[in-house]
Formats: C-alpha cells, structure tokens, sequence
C-alpha cells in the first residue's frame, strides 16, 4: 500500500474507534463510509474538470448533507438512504437495504464535513483509492467477532491463486461467492499488468465485460460495488445515468430500461435457490434445483452455466440477457460507447 492509501486509511480508520463508543460496529461503519463516499464522489464528478451531469437525483446529492447539522442532518441523510435505495442501477446496488447507524448526528457531521468533504477524491488515482478501500476491508475482515473474515481473502492468497489461473485478455472470470470482490479485482489488475499492449476493444471488455461477481448477502455486495468502483472497474454511476437517457429517448419502456441497467452491473445479489427450467435460456442467472446438493455446489454448476462457451463461436458467453440475445449485447455496446472516454 502506498504512503498516501495509508494516509487515508489512518485517517478514516481513526474515526472508527469513536463511533464504537456508540456500539458501531466496524462492518457498520463501513456501510457508513461506503454510501457517503459513494455520494461525494458523484458530487466531484460535476465539478470542475470534470463538469458532468450528478446521477443521483436532485434533493438527494451530497450538497443537501453538507449544508445541515443536528436533527436536520440525521432526517435527511435518512430520506437520502430511502430513495436512493429504491432505485435501479448502480445506485440500487450500493444504497439497497442501507440504514442510517450513526446515533448522534454531530458525528455524522464530523464524518461528512471533517472526514469526506475536505479531501479531493477524484484527483486520487486508481490505485490509492483502490488501495485504500481495501485496506479498510482488511481491517474489518479481521474483527472475528463480526464474521467479516468470511466475505474477505487476504491479498497474498488472491495474487497466489492468480497467478495459478494466469487469466487472459477476453476471457470472463464469475466468482459465484465473489464477498468483497478481491478476486475480481485481482483478475483485473493481473491482465492490466501482463498485457501492457491490449486493444481498445480488449480494454473495454476487461472493463465492462469479463468479471462478474455474485453473492447473497445485499451488505457484502455493496462493499464489493464500492470496491470495484474506487479501482475503476464496470461503469460508473455517471455511465450507466447517460445510458439510461438513451434508452429512454429511443423510447424503451422505462420497466424494461431498469432492467437493462441492472444487467450493466459487474456484481448482483440475486442468487436463487429453487425450480430451474434448463430450456429457458433466456432467464439469468439460472434457477437450479436445491434438492439434496448443499449450496456450494450450486454455486459451482451457476458459475459454469454462467460461463459455459457460445454455441456459435466457442467463446465465453457470459450472462445471458433477460429479453432476447440481442438486448444485452445493444446495452453493452450502447455503455460501452458511453464509456470510452478515459475515467
């Protein structure tokens, strides 16, 4: 981890040990964290340089959090939580089922104004911000008390398996019980690291295409969404918003469109247990039978169907769209096109 990753992370980790005063827990104020920088990274975002439209609906951004303190602050920071959490895309994935666990609203503030506001996250690198947020994950991961450990694997162990797997540019790597996405992550960052020479094409695929990332815990997936976002990994907020307005322009309805955008996403929490019909090819992710055979194994046989070759050209398929085989590949190149210029 660089000097600066562990700057921040000493910086917000220090706060953590005040909030457990108030009996937060560190997954908890993990959540915290995650929403809020979540928030104020889509502020930056329409800042200059960078000038562009918030995708987070006007009257819940972060500059109706700033401006408050006390009562006011803990109700709407509440009301932010509610909206966004109903909402499809990757605003859904990272405030679903998101509750507001801080008790005493002058630390919500100090956590707003004092720890988030002050510090320019844009202008952060990749790898710092990347590095950061997992620094954090590992420090959550080892309060046994929690069970955190579980949904993390430690970095040495990931690189190992990696480096086993030797992943290609092209390929799709779906991780069936993904946690915080470490895996995920670590299949990028080897590709990005051994082919120095990929095409643009090749690029946008690794970006937008080749991972994929399934768990069942809604809380676990939001860390994981977080993770990949801060390490510049499937689209932004801001991309899948432009997308969004596309396909309402052209007309598609707007039930149809949430979906679409839910089928953007590089991670899902959608894992179902129950009757599978093997000839409805069209349904993702697959419905296999849960009968005798314990749910590691059905995580294991998803992941292959998931990842099983085109019957046409012999290459990794991946999830297969929930309309037409035309839907998801339309949305892909329209997000891919939305998505080239460089984040």
């Amino acid at each position: 981890m660089s000097a600066e990753a562990n700057r921040i992370v000493q910086k917000l980790w220090s706060y953590c040990t005040v909030l457990r005063d108030d009996g937060l827990s560190y997954g908890d104020y993990l959540e915290q964290l995650s929403v809020l920088l979540f928030l104020k990274l889509a502020h930056e975002q329409t800042q200059p340089p960078w000038n562009q439209e918030s995708p987070v609906p006007e009257g819940y951004d972060w500059s109706t959090l700033v401006g408050k303190d006390g009562v006011e602050l803990e109700t709407q920071y509440r009301r932010v939580l509610e909206h966004l959490g109903k909402q499809h895309g990757l605003l859904g994935l990272v405030f679903r089922k998101a509750q507001n666990k801080i008790q005493d609203p002058a630390k919500l503030k100090r956590l707003i104004s004092d720890l988030l506001d002050k510090e320019r996250w844009m202008i952060l690198s990749a790898d710092i911000k990347g590095d950061a947020y997992e620094g954090l994950l590992e420090r959550n991961a080892r309060d046994t008390k929690s069970g955190a450990g579980q949904y993390f694997t430690s970095r040495p162990l990931i690189d190992g398996i990696i480096e086993c797997l030797a992943p290609q540019p092209g390929e799709t790597m779906i991780d069936p019980a993904c946690g915080t996405g470490g895996f995920l992550i670590a299949m990028f960052l080897y590709i990005v690291e051994h082919f120095r020479e990929m095409t643009r094409e090749q690029r946008d695929h690794l970006r937008h295409q080749a991972l994929h990332g399934i768990d069942i815990v809604q809380s676990v997936i939001r860390l994981c969404a977080m993770n990949l976002l801060l390490h510049n990994v499937g689209p932004t907020a801001v991309q899948i918003d432009e997308v969004r307005r596309q396909l309402l322009a052209e007309g598609v309805p707007p039930g149809d469109v949430d979906k679409q955008l839910d089928d953007l996403l590089p991670v899902r929490t959608d894992m179902p247990y129950g009757s599978w019909d093997p000839s409805a090819t069209t349904s993702w992710p697959p419905m296999f039978p849960l009968g005798a055979s314990p749910r590691s194994r059905l995580s294991v046989r998803r992941a292959m169907w998931v990842a099983k070759p085109s019957p046409t050209n012999g290459t990794t398929s991946g999830p297969p769209p929930p309309t037409s085989s035309s839907t998801l590949c339309s949305t892909s190149s329209r997000c891919s096109r939305s998505m080239a210029a460089p984040r």
